[in-house]
């Protein structure tokens, strides 16, 4: 289920981590959102920026939680929005 990680992110709201933007190291903060697609709803952390979807599907895996960004989606591996419904 989910890892100690991504229980401390959802109950602070946010995180800052270490993103690869455009060939540099920037400190960025994700926040917790809710993302509704038809009935149903789900977390995660969302960033107000373009990164690569490589850098997403890292952060992805190592948060254990969704991240999407202004060009796109990544979620754990072997995971999909259904696996973080109720959280």
């Amino acid at each position: 289920m989910l890892s100690e990680m991504a229980k401390q992110i959802l109950k602070d709201g946010k995180i800052k981590a270490r993103v690869k933007r455009a060939g540099m190291l920037q400190v960025l903060t994700f926040e917790i959102r809710r993302v509704t697609q038809g009935n149903i709803s789900f977390p995660e952390l969302y960033v107000k920026r373009m990164i690569d979807l490589n850098e997403l599907t890292r952060l992805a895996k190592e948060f254990g939680l969704p991240v999407e960004a202004e060009n796109g989606r990544a979620f754990p591996e072997g995971t999909g929005a259904m696996d973080f419904i109720g959280l």
